[in-house]
């Protein structure tokens, strides 16, 4: 029983284009890798191809955009590949301001081997790799975003990354085996165990749903985010399913609020094991050391007299209120941040750009495995 399960919830969760929708050359003028099939080629796309630690060689290209600080890592749908995701990939990179990298999972594409849940997290690892190999990106430099079930790939990798700037989820899964079945508890058969995951991601998530998703329902969307412990405000769209939100205007703009909020968090320093803010300015950081080695002599002092004894637990109550009030003034200067800004010009350029996009999405199926049924029976 739990093997024919599992062998049905892979069904589902792989569904790679048949036949590709794109063939890769090099360019002989450039020596450059291209996409063939692609109307526009971009000088700021370059097109790769990886090794995985599974032993597969997968497809991805990175979108550059001069201005950005920020670098999306997306793992895509299950009925979608780089072919199809090009121009809406560049459109997002252009109109959201960060570099974009996607990749193609084993077996789609003009990526080797076969769909596994396993492959896709050594896929979406070896991007990862590029990233910070490559193209010098800092891992608290990249925003993590699963579609559908790129979901799964996404939240794999952001509980392994401990500096992660934030992670968006689009049409999430709770797992493989809750989208066809209302399970309770999960089994050891299920594929992408989101529901388990989400809690262990410290960065702030967003997640995006279509409240008449007929694939993987709104409640998936709802619980993984009830589930966050950094809660961004979410996207319920109202009637959307689940292969038609890039064509709503709040899709774009709820995303660039997002990215505009996490771009002004304060970075994070790891050293031996713990987190702290990074200091704006010497004044500051010299006072945490005064304050540092203040409490150091404190709890000294306090170790002499057993009078003492009752200071400690007052200070670890008074420890956990600042560290609550410090989480809770973050999640509030996020929310503020996201509120401050609007221009007639901005205005303008996102309409055009919810057009533009609106049009890619309407021409490509992109994500689920109902959108491209069509498409195959007619194949």
């Amino acid at each position: 029983m739990g093997s024919a399960t599992s062998s049905m919830a892979a069904k589902f969760a792989f569904f790679p284009p048949d036949p590709p929708s794109y063939s890769i050359y090099v360019d002989v003028s450039t020596g450059k890798m291209r996409m063939s099939d692609v109307v526009h080629q971009r000088e700021d796309v370059d097109v790769l191809k990886l090794s995985t630690k599974r032993g597969n060689e997968i497809v991805a290209m990175y979108v550059k955009n001069p201005s950005a600080s920020m670098t999306v890592l997306y793992s895509h749908g299950n009925a979608a590949d780089l072919g199809q995701m090009y121009h809406i990939f560049t459109e997002l990179s252009l109109h959201l301001g960060v570099n974009l990298m996607g990749y193609d999972y084993s077996g789609y594409g003009q990526s080797s081997g076969k769909a596994s849940e396993q492959d896709t997290y050594a896929d979406v690892e070896a991007a990862y790799k590029c990233l910070e190999e490559t193209y010098g990106v800092k891992e608290e430099d990249i925003i993590l975003y699963g579609q559908s079930v790129g979901s799964g790939p996404t939240l794999e990798l952001a509980i392994r990354l401990p500096r992660l700037r934030a992670v968006i989820l689009h049409s999430p899964i709770l797992s493989g085996l809750r989208v066809m079945y209302p399970v309770k508890r999960t089994f050891w058969f299920d594929i992408y165990k989101n529901i388990d995951k989400i809690p262990l991601v410290n960065c702030p998530v967003l997640v995006i749903h279509g409240t008449e998703d007929e694939v993987v329902d709104f409640s998936h969307g709802k619980q993984l985010w009830e589930l966050c412990k950094e809660k961004y405000e979410p996207l319920w769209l109202k009637g959307g399913n689940h292969c038609n939100l890039e064509l709503y205007p709040e899709y774009l703009k709820h995303l660039r609020k997002f990215i505009t909020a996490v771009e002004k968090l304060p970075r994070l320093q790891f050293e031996s094991g713990e987190i702290s803010e990074q200091s704006e300015n010497s004044s500051s950081a010299t006072e945490q050391k005064s304050r540092a080695s203040t409490d150091y002599r404190e709890k000294s002092r306090l170790s002499i007299g057993q009078r003492e004894k009752s200071r400690p637990s007052t200070d670890n109550r008074e420890k956990s209120r600042t560290s609550t009030d410090k989480r809770e003034k973050s999640r509030r200067s996020m929310d503020r941040s996201g509120k401050a800004r609007n221009s007639t010009d901005q205005s303008e350029r996102a309409r055009n750009s919810f057009d533009r996009l609106g049009d890619m999405v309407r021409s490509v199926g992109l994500c689920n495995v109902d959108c491209l049924k069509q498409t195959a029976l007619e194949a």
